[in-house]
């Protein structure tokens, strides 16, 4: 394991040009003759955009692969990336959010999709004026993996919480303006656990509720992230305040207007979204659908 890992941190110090190049030879492979879950992708195109061609959802998926292996190479260049380097790459957009929440004295839940590229975000704990900022991720079967990922994740001064140590390190800590916590929030629960679904990219979607009742029972500030590939290898995440139509917010407001807003940026960078992954497999488990329409 030690030897893999020295492998993956010497790969990882190569300049990213060079790893592109090992992304444009795999995404030849899998495009021509692999197809890596090539029946997934092209049936949650077709239903999340019923009003496009089979020639659209070809091209779509084509641009998908690119973006997915460039965001496998960025991922392994993540292990060395530095400070300075992240912050030329991710360009982050509308801070003054993080400030009016600091002077607030709201701690902040934010929330972003599986859209490319989510795993650059780090270099934004030591953009904000918050003194904390936590990644929320699941934990993974492979302990190599686990390990790793953990410490990327706990760049730049990062302090990376597993989903189920999140609730209670939120409750334990106070809502004085001083914490960030991040969400990759449009994952598929386990069917165990799909209480709560809404009409998302035209499908019945089953959604995680458990950040609409920290933000709504705790009266924290939620912070959309928009991603955009500006071009290869630089990006931008410009960041919206959702606010409740009311003084505060209600139950699922938090979780449909979140929806909203990825729903938007997937149909203004539809290749960029992380096609997949499974995400509506659990459809038919949904106990509450939520039919109501939302702006934002």
């Amino acid at each position: 394991m030690n030897i893999l890992i020295k492998i993956l941190y010497l790969i990882s110090r190569l300049p990213l040009k060079v790893l592109y190049v090992f992304s444009d030879l795999f995404f030849f492979i899998n495009h021509y003759f692999i197809g890596y879950r090539k029946k997934v992708i092209t049936e949650n195109l077709v239903k999340s955009f019923p009003q496009k061609s089979m020639q659209e959802i070809a091209a779509i998926r084509k641009k998908f692969y690119r973006n997915f292996f460039d965001y496998l190479a960025e991922t392994v260049k993540s292990f060395t990336m530095s400070e300075t380097e992240a912050r030329v790459r991710m360009q982050h957009i509308n801070q003054h959010h993080f400030h009016d929440t600091k002077a607030e004295g709201k701690n902040v839940i934010l929330m972003a999709g599986h859209v490319f590229n989510w795993e650059w975000m780090n270099a934004l704990a030591s953009l904000t004026p918050q003194s904390h900022t936590h990644p929320v991720y699941r934990k993974v079967n492979s302990n190599f993996w686990e390990n790793e990922m953990k410490k990327v994740r706990n760049n730049f001064g990062n302090e990376a919480i597993e989903a189920k140590e999140v609730i209670m390190k939120i409750f334990r800590t106070p809502n004085d303006g001083d914490s960030i916590f991040l969400f990759v929030a449009d994952q598929t629960p386990h069917v165990a656990h799909v209480n709560y679904g809404l009409e998302f990219l035209n499908q019945r979607t089953p959604a995680f509720i458990g950040y609409d009742k920290l933000a709504t029972r705790l009266d924290m500030a939620v912070i959309y992230c928009e991603m955009k590939k500006v071009k290869r290898g630089y990006y931008q995440v410009n960041y919206y305040r959702i606010y409740p139509d009311g003084e505060r917010f209600v139950e699922n407001e938090v979780v449909r207007k979140f929806h909203k807003h990825l729903e938007n940026t997937i149909n203004k960078y539809p290749d960029n979204y992380l096609w997949s992954h499974r995400k509506w497999k659990y459809q038919s488990a949904i106990k509450n659908f939520d039919a109501v329409k939302t702006n934002v």
